[in-house]
């Protein structure tokens, strides 16, 4: 009986001892998958470890995320939900994953809920200081929303369709329908090639030595029609590249059409085996081309940068567009339409969920009074939306989504944007003299203080815009340096066609203390003649900007500085100097009505002299001028 027992418990070491062995030898191989982006091969295997019993939160971790990765986002949903269940330390990406697939379903609570607990974690992120700033961003979002048409266009297959741009009137894009080429084990779909729109409605493969047996997507055309810009796997010239992770990355190409056939096929300069560079986008002048990349200096997981293309084809250092645009996420996929605006899509900053379409106006990227903007829905959705271009002129342009409803993995839809647009046209004037303001800062509101578009007045003072024709209560606002801001609201409502006149009036604002007067309102010097201390008609025309000044500003005190030139004796100069200081003072207070107890000052005879006139010099007659002046510094505000 013993014995039996003996061999019973044996047998049960060895059952036991060979499923341990072929589970830990499933939970390698499921991971060594994942670790080669294999996601969709390894999900069955990491579902049946998930399953188990005794499931470690590495195997949960990698499963959502295989989800998270493929935007299979109900999915990733219900193992971060298993994950966070563990609770213990996980990585604090993994948060923000989360909170993006919560998005995703529209479960926006729980997903601010997760990101206040990314918020703990990762309080300097970029991404969280914009929630804590703006926690109502979906109402704001849905509020700046358009009446935009999208139509799912035909050429979408149940693959990938995305990327489109146009080239001699016809779209191009990028697509995965193509059966015979080799599987991307990430989604295992077949690898991408890129495809032409022609006018009878076929679809055809872009003619020439673009298209490999790995990606191409992603193009952006010269306007001759002559250039193009691609993107592809790291594989050129028959050899095919890996990073020092094992990783194929990504590329930005050149192709030249020679006899309608694409070929001459050059890497770029700044590309390089250890990151990726995608997505290029040409600006209007094409002097500039914008492309996505992790190269060194990314702040996320890709930033979009911007090169310039030189006048003899050659290309400068890659320039991060920097914090503004770029976020500890993914931007991605930019567009520059003729009028300057840039387009791109981020999962960085606050959005529907996935990839949302922001624009900013591309020469206001620097500028500290500009602002990104979400273009709010249709265009945007809680799935990824990316890949947006738009003809100015038209009206007309694309953008790619996942969306629900779609046909494939990622479809191509048209749209148009509402035709419905007002014409808002306005100056910007100075409250207290009338005259226009060149170069102000204008910013555009709707009810809930959402910025919907920022931009300059002209050298004439004037600045003019569109809206939709919604109805709706606008703010706008004007800002200048030197000057208190002024707003002012207005409503648009159905049925009016009258274009709106506005009239902005900026309250110049009291000089802070020590400014020098001339420098703040433009005055010429307050001159002297050779020996003499009274006021020249010349200067008068100065002294009357200042007298004006002290009128507009009550509480302002001024500190009256004279000065003679070096010739004379010293002692004498200095009695020059005071009388010329007297006699100004005397001509504001006598003439403009300005109390005396607002005017100080005295003379400094020829010790402050502007240039090196000095005793031991031979000057001109001009250069001794400069130095018999007064000068006139805020003191008090």
């Amino acid at each position: 009986m013993k014995k039996q027992i003996y061999i019973l418990s044996i047998l049960g070491a060895l059952v036991f001892n060979c499923a341990f062995a072929q589970k830990v030898k499933s939970s390698r191989k499921a991971i060594k998958k994942y670790e080669n982006l294999a996601y969709v091969d390894s999900r069955n295997q990491l579902l049946k470890l998930a399953n188990q019993d005794d499931v470690s939160p590495d195997v949960i971790e990698k499963l959502a995320n295989s989800f998270y990765f493929n935007n299979e986002m109900k999915d990733a949903v219900v193992w971060y939900d298993k994950l966070m269940a563990f609770n213990l330390p996980t990585e604090p990406e993994n948060y923000y994953r989360y909170a993006q697939a919560l998005r995703a379903v529209e479960r926006y609570d729980d997903s601010d809920r997760v990101l206040k607990s990314f918020a703990a974690i990762r309080s300097e992120d970029s991404r969280v200081l914009e929630f804590l700033k703006k926690p109502e961003y979906v109402k704001a979002i849905n509020e700046i929303s358009d009446d935009y048409e999208l139509v799912n266009l035909d050429i979408n297959t149940a693959y990938s369709d995305f990327g489109t741009s146009t080239y001699n009137g016809h779209l191009v894009f990028a697509s995965s329908r193509d059966q015979d080429e080799n599987i991307y084990k990430w989604n295992n779909q077949p690898f991408l090639d890129l495809f032409e729109l022609n006018d009878n409605g076929s679809v055809s493969e872009v003619n020439g030595d673009v298209n490999t047996k790995y990606h191409e997507s992603s193009t952006s055309f010269t306007k001759d029609g002559k250039t193009a810009y691609f993107t592809r796997n790291n594989f050129h010239k028959g050899k095919f590249k890996k990073n020092d992770n094992d990783i194929h990355g990504l590329k930005i190409y050149k192709a030249t059409l020679v006899d309608s056939v694409w070929t001459n096929i050059v890497s770029m300069p700044f590309n390089d085996d250890q990151y990726n560079v995608a997505h290029p986008a040409l600006s209007p002048d094409e002097k500039q081309l914008y492309f996505a990349s992790d190269m060194f200096g990314t702040q996320g997981a890709s930033d979009i940068f911007v090169v310039d293309i030189n006048e003899d084809g050659s290309y400068g250092v890659p320039r991060n567009l920097g914090p503004k645009i770029n976020t500890e996420g993914r931007e991605n996929f930019p567009f520059v339409s003729e009028n300057g605006t840039l387009y791109f899509s981020s999962d960085g900053h606050l959005g529907l969920g996935g990839l949302d379409v922001f624009k900013i106006a591309a020469n206001n990227i620097n500028d500290d009074s500009s602002m990104i903007q979400n273009m709010g829905e249709p265009i945007n959705s809680p799935k990824d939306d990316f890949g947006f271009i738009i003809n100015d002129e038209t009206n007309k342009g694309y953008i790619s989504s996942n969306r629900e409803g779609g046909k494939g993995d990622d479809d191509i839809y048209s749209f148009e944007r509402p035709s419905c647009l007002r014409d808002v046209a306005g100056t910007v004037v100075n409250k207290r003299t009338q005259m226009i303001i060149p170069d102000a800062d204008v910013f555009v509101y709707d009810s809930n203080r959402n910025l919907l578009q920022t931009f300059k007045s002209d050298a004439s003072g004037n600045f003019s815009f569109n809206l939709d024709c919604k109805e709706r209560t606008y703010l706008i606002e004007a800002k200048k340096d030197k000057y208190k801001e002024d707003f002012i609201d207005f409503t648009v409502k159905p049925g009016q066609k009258a274009e709106l006149e506005l009239e902005l009036k900026l309250d110049p604002e009291a000089a802070t203390i020590g400014t020098d007067l001339a420098l703040l309102l433009g005055l010429n010097p307050i001159y002297f003649d050779y020996d003499k201390s009274y006021i020249r008609p010349d200067a008068e025309i100065e002294l009357a900007k200042v007298i004006k000044y002290m009128k507009e500003y009550p509480n302002v005190k001024i500190d009256v500085r004279s000065h003679t030139d070096s010739r004379g004796k010293d002692a004498y100069n200095w009695a020059l100097s005071n009388r010329r200081n007297k006699s100004t003072r005397a001509y504001i207070i006598e003439k403009g009505g300005i109390s005396s107890s607002r005017l100080t000052g005295q003379g400094y005879g020829e010790t402050r002299l502007v240039n090196h006139c000095n005793n031991s010099v031979k000057c001109s007659k001009q250069e001794h001028q400069d130095n018999r002046r007064s000068e006139f510094i805020v003191v008090s505000n």
